[in-house]
C-alpha cells in the first residue's frame, strides 16, 4: 500500500470516485482551463529565464569585449581552437551512450543554454566577489567553494532541466551525463571566449595576436574541465528522473560532487603549478599547469568514465536477458540470468553430465568399476570446491562487483 497517499484514497476501494474528495484529474472545463494555464505559465516562466540570459549575453556582446571577434577572424579562430578538447570529451560521451544517439536539436539546444545560462554565473560572481576579497588568506578559498563553484554548477544543470530533461527522448539515467556534458561545452566555450575577447582589447595592436594565442592555450585545458563536472551534475539528475521518490536528494548529491571538484580545482590551480616549478627548476609553472590539469582531471574523468562504464556493463546484461526472452516475455526452462554471460565452470557441468549419462544406462560402466571421481579418495572435497567457487563467483556477479564488467573496485562517489 502506497503510503504517500490520502488515507481516503488507501482506504477506499478503487470503484469508488474520489474525485475532488482525495484524487484529481482532468474532467471538467475548469479543470481544463486550469491546466492550460499552468501549462502556459510554465512556457512563460522559461522563456523569461531564457530571455533574461540572452539579454546579459547581449550586454556582454556590446560593453564586454565580444564584439571584437566579429572584428577580428584570429580571435574566432583561436575560441575555436580553445573549446577542442572539450568538444571531443563531450564528443566520446554522447559516443558512450548505449542507450540511442541522442537527437541533435536537443543536444545543440541545450549547449545553447549552456552558452546563455553562462551569463547568469558571470553576473552573480562579478556581483559577490567583492564580499570576500576583504578576507585574509582563505577569502578566494571560500569564495570559490561556495559562489563559484556552486552558482556555475546550478546554471549548467538549469541548462538541461528547462529543456532535454522535459523531453521524451531523455529516456535513460546515462542520457543526463550525455546533455549535462553538452552544457558545460557551451558554458566552456562562452567562458573562453570572453576571456579571450577580454585579453585581446586589454593588449597592444602589436601583441593582438600573441596576447590571444597565449590565452587560447591557456584555456584549451581549462575547457574539459567544464564538461567533466557537469556531467556528473547530469548522470544524478537522470538518475532523480528515474528515481522520483529520492529526486530531490539526487539532484542535490550531483551538485554537491560536480562544485567540489569545480572549487577544488579553482583552488589548487592557483598554487600547485607553481609549486611544481619551485621543486624541479627545469618546469616552467606553464608546463606545471599542464601537468597539474592533466593529472586533476584526467582523475575525474576516470571516475566519470568508470561510472558510465557500469552503466553500459548492466545495459548489456538487460540486452542480453532480453534476447533470451521468449516472445511472451518468458525464459526458456532451465535458463539461468547469470550463465547468459559466462560459464562459470565447465568441469562441473561435463562432470554432471557424464553422470547423467551413467545414470540413464542404470549405473552400469565406470560407476562400477570403482571409477567415478566422487567415488575416488579424496576427491569428495575437491568437487565441493568447485562447487562453491561457482556459488560464490554466482554471488559477485549478482553483485555486480566483478572488475571485467562494472569496475566498481576502489574510489566511488
Amino acid at each position: 500500500m502506497d503510503e504517500k497517499r490520502d488515507p481516503v484514497a488507501r482506504g477506499m476501494d478503487d470503484s469508488v470516485d474520489l474525485y475532488g474528495i482525495s484524487t484529481w484529474e482532468e474532467r471538467t472545463r475548469l479543470d481544463w482551463f486550469a491546466t492550460k494555464v499552468y501549462g502556459g505559465l510554465s512556457i512563460v516562466a522559461r522563456a523569461s529565464v531564457i530571455l533574461l540570459a540572452a539579454a546579459i549575453l547581449l550586454l556582454q556582446v556590446v560593453f564586454g569585449g565580444l564584439a571584437v571577434v566579429g572584428n577580428n577572424p584570429w580571435v574566432g579562430v583561436f575560441i575555436f581552437l580553445s573549446v577542442v578538447p572539450a568538444f571531443a570529451l563531450a564528443a566520446y560521451i554522447w559516443y558512450a551512450d548505449v542507450t540511442m544517439s541522442e537527437p541533435l536539436p536537443l543536444l545543440v539546444g541545450t549547449f545553447c543554454l549552456g552558452v546563455l545560462f553562462a551569463m547568469f554565473a558571470a553576473v552573480f560572481n562579478s556581483r559577490l566577489k567583492p564580499l570576500f576579497t576583504g578576507i585574509p588568506l582563505f577569502g578566494a578559498v571560500i569564495y570559490f567553494y561556495l559562489i563559484v563553484g556552486p552558482v556555475e554548477e546550478t546554471v549548467k544543470w538549469l541548462a538541461v532541466r528547462l529543456f532535454a530533461y522535459r523531453s521524451d527522448k531523455f529516456d535513460a539515467v546515462i542520457d543526463g551525463a550525455v546533455y549535462g556534458a553538452m552544457a558545460g561545452l557551451g558554458f566552456a566555450t562562452i567562458e573562453n571566449a570572453i576571456y579571450i575577447s577580454q585579453g585581446v582589447l586589454s593588449s597592444s595592436d602589436a601583441n593582438l595576436i600573441l596576447s590571444a594565442g597565449n590565452i587560447a592555450v591557456f584555456r584549451l585545458f581549462a575547457g574539459p574541465g567544464h564538461v567533466i563536472y557537469s556531467a556528473f551534475a547530469g548522470y544524478y539528475l537522470g538518475l532523480a528522473k528515474f528515481n522520483r521518490e529520492n529526486a530531490g536528494p539526487i539532484v542535490i548529491k550531483g551538485l554537491l560532487i560536480a562544485a567540489f571538484i569545480h572549487a577544488t580545482y579553482n583552488t589548487l590551480v592557483g598554487f600547485v603549478p607553481d609549486l611544481i616549478a619551485a621543486f624541479y627548476p627545469g618546469i616552467t609553472p606553464g608546463i606545471g599547469y599542464i601537468a597539474f590539469v592533466f593529472i586533476y582531471d584526467g582523475f575525474f574523468g576516470y571516475l566519470l568514465y568508470r561510472k558510465i562504464s557500469r552503466y553500459r556493463a548492466m545495459y548489456s546484461q538487460v540486452e542480453n536477458r532480453g534476447e533470451m526472452e521468449n516472445d511472451d516475455g518468458t525464459r526458456p526452462v532451465g535458463f539461468d540470468s547469470q550463465s547468459e554471460l559466462r560459464d562459470v565452470d565447465g568441469r562441473v557441468d561435463s562432470q554432471r553430465e557424464a553422470e547423467t549419462r551413467t545414470s540413464t544406462n542404470g549405473g552400469t560402466g565406470s560407476s562400477l568399476l570403482g571409477n567415478d571421481e566422487r567415488d575416488r579418495p579424496g576427491n569428495d572435497d575437491v568437487y565441493a570446491n568447485r562447487e562453491d567457487e561457482t556459488e560464490n563467483n554466482e554471488v559477485e556477479n549478482r553483485n555486480g562487483n566483478t572488475d571485467d564488467e562494472a569496475g566498481s573496485s576502489g574510489f566511488e562517489f
